[in-house]
């Protein structure tokens, strides 16, 4: 991209659920766009069963590689919710009880049955970890350090990145344009390339599909700058049209 400082993320999405299929992730998808916004890139996905060996190892490798590790899942109230111990193995750190926390599940189900062992499971965080807001469940997620423990359900892992916005250190945000073509990428790919080798600091994407019988693809130009962004985009446009090419802006 260019010279400045680039920001950079791993995430481990944890459950038997999402391996067996029965569960469809969405996670990923709202992480790395939320992420963008904050000026951070999303380098790597690993997704782990519910073993507590494979969630150190992932933990452990993302952890090292990125600036920031994201983990969703396993922060639950049942027996195989093992995330927050396998995290602490990771750290080197014992499993506490967050005074906090307990509060915050005490008053949540004070008109819900009141606190049961199984849900105090979720007042556990590794020792010395800080709390992520979580005014849906009650349940907090939970932050050590530069590793981020978020809920698997979607909706409620939205919440605890809301409470986290503006709060991390990142670049600049990550802008993007999508100029759609009916084409086969293949008879493009050195528009695409010389599009891209004459913005420096822009990268191409490419995205085929069929669609209606027809084969087309989006193409997307990504920047840090909104300048360099635009000049990229309508070069390409430009290219795609004078080789013969109707384009879509936005995409098809």
């Amino acid at each position: 991209m260019d010279g400045e400082r680039i920001w950079t993320a791993g995430l481990v999405i944890i459950g038997d659920e999402i391996l067996s299929g029965r569960t469809q992730d969405r996670n990923v998808a709202q992480i790395a766009a939320w992420l963008n916004l904050q000026g951070i890139r999303l380098r790597e996905v690993r997704i782990v069963p519910d073993v507590k060996e494979r969630i150190v190892e992932a933990v452990t490798a993302l952890a090292q590689a990125s600036d920031y590790l994201f983990t969703t899942g396993g922060i639950g109230p049942t027996h195989d919710d093992i995330t927050v111990d396998a995290i602490a193995d990771a750290l080197g750190v014992g499993v506490v009880e967050h005074p906090r926390a307990r509060a915050a599940l005490e008053a949540h189900y004070a008109s819900r049955g009141g606190l049961t062992e199984a849900r105090l499971r979720m007042a556990r965080v590794p020792d010395g970890a800080e709390l992520i807001e979580n005014p849906m469940s009650g349940a907090p997620g939970i932050r050590c350090g530069n590793i981020f423990i978020l809920a698997g359900v979607p909706h409620i892992a939205t919440l605890m990145l809301e409470a986290l916005s503006g709060q991390l250190e990142g670049g600049k945000p990550l802008l993007s344009q999508t100029v759609g073509c009916w084409t086969a990428e293949s008879e493009v790919a050195d528009l695409l390339e010389e599009a891209e080798r004459a913005h420096p600091g822009c990268q191409v994407g490419s995205y085929p599909f069929f669609r209606d019988g027809r084969v087309g693809a989006n193409f997307v130009i990504r920047s840090t700058d909104a300048a360099t962004l635009e000049a990229c985009a309508a070069d390409l446009a430009a290219r795609l049209e004078q080789s013969g090419r109707s384009v879509v802006k936005d995409g098809i």
